[in-house]
């Protein structure tokens, strides 16, 4: 049975002890100006839960000018903890990469432009807290709804939500190279060390997918790239490697040639680039129906093309459920660090710092 089926059957039955409540951004003065105002350098408290409970919903919007998307940032804490357990800028947790503002439908995230919505559920025993801060040198707003559920406690098998996004220039690594069975020449990776990252964790629990956005200049199909996961500290091959990059995000054939965008409730390539594969592209893929268990670390990992011999600007978001987490999530960067690039041309950058490329 379906997740979506599930649901609709589970509408059904009648909840014992729960309570539905509600954080938003709604006027207190009863007028009309449902948004809260962000200061620049400003950290201010979406919402703050006592005792055990569950969000069900989150629905969020802001501005894409000015870099909204990746200059506001949005945390979360569950059970009194110090470091956050959720760590994304605002457009990228909700799927949105470059800073820019698209439509996408998948199960659990949505986006109707800048309408933001997040169906992941996030249970907690001991409270939860949800910030957001302003990293900008100028002050912004934000609407929201965050909806939850109070409960008399909280089930011990339930994993806590975590998200982190990640950003790096890849450059051609200059892979080895072997001779194929038909003594022609081919580029090899027997190690999966230069693979871009998406997520690395510590502890027990369960990756559930992630969304990845590249922004290349440089023309010809980046998505040669095996999907590479390692799970527990096991070595190359992992037990899950994979065929290609649109195979891992459950397309084909460099996706038609990049001819549309499609979404399904699982998988999607939901912003296109060029033709000639370079610009902008997104795509996302959940495990919702096929969670990839570890029992004390994973390494999920992709090449950036084939045996990593691409250039581009890759950035992603990882979301999973764990307890017992002994990595803190990786850090964003300054707000500087997080612009995205606006490539022109077919110039290349090995070599060069970010500061020297243009946005």
């Amino acid at each position: 049975m379906d997740m979506g089926m599930a649901s609709l059957l589970n509408l059904a039955k009648l909840g014992k002890n729960i309570k539905s409540k509600r954080f938003s951004s709604y006027d207190k003065t009863g007028g009309n100006e449902d948004f809260w105002r962000i200061k620049a350098g400003e950290t201010i408290v979406l919402a703050e839960m006592e005792g055990a409970g569950c969000i069900k919903h989150i629905w969020m919007t802001t501005t894409e000018s000015n870099n909204n998307l990746r200059g506001l940032v949005l945390r979360m804490y569950w059970d009194g903890e110090e470091t956050p357990s959720v760590q994304c800028p605002l457009g990228d947790f909700f799927g949105l990469g470059h800073g820019k503002a698209t439509y996408f439908t998948s199960m659990p995230l949505q986006a109707f432009y800048l309408g933001l919505n997040c169906w992941f559920p996030m249970p907690y025993a001991k409270g939860a807290r949800i910030t957001v801060t302003n990293e900008m040198d100028r002050d912004s707003f934000l609407y929201f709804y965050i909806d939850y559920q109070e409960w008399d406690y909280c089930p011990e098998d339930l994993g806590r939500f975590h998200a982190c996004w990640r950003r790096q220039l890849v450059i051609n690594n200059n892979p080895k190279e072997d001779v194929s069975s038909e003594n022609q020449k081919k580029l090899i990776n027997t190690t999966g060390d230069d693979n871009y990252i998406i997520l690395e964790a510590e502890g027990k629990g369960h990756y559930v997918g992630c969304v990845l956005h590249i922004d290349t200049d440089e023309p010809g199909w980046w998505g040669e790239g095996d999907d590479m996961i390692f799970i527990d500290g096991e070595k190359w091959p992992p037990t899950l490697h994979g065929t290609g990059t649109e195979d891992y995000f459950c397309g084909a054939w460099n996706y038609n040639g990049l001819h549309q965008t499609y979404c399904t409730p699982y998988f999607g390539y939901h912003f296109k680039g060029n033709s000639d594969y370079t610009g902008k592209h997104s795509q996302y893929r959940f495990h919702i129906e096929d969670p990839i268990y570890f029992e004390k670390s994973i390494k999920v990992s992709i090449e950036h093309g084939h045996a990593n011999d691409r250039q581009g600007d890759w950035s992603s978001t990882a979301y999973w459920y764990q307890i017992g987490r002994t990595k803190p999530l990786p850090e964003l960067g300054t707000f500087e660090d997080r612009i995205p690039y606006a490539f022109g041309g077919l110039e290349r950058w090995p070599g060069k710092s970010r500061k020297e490329l243009p946005r």
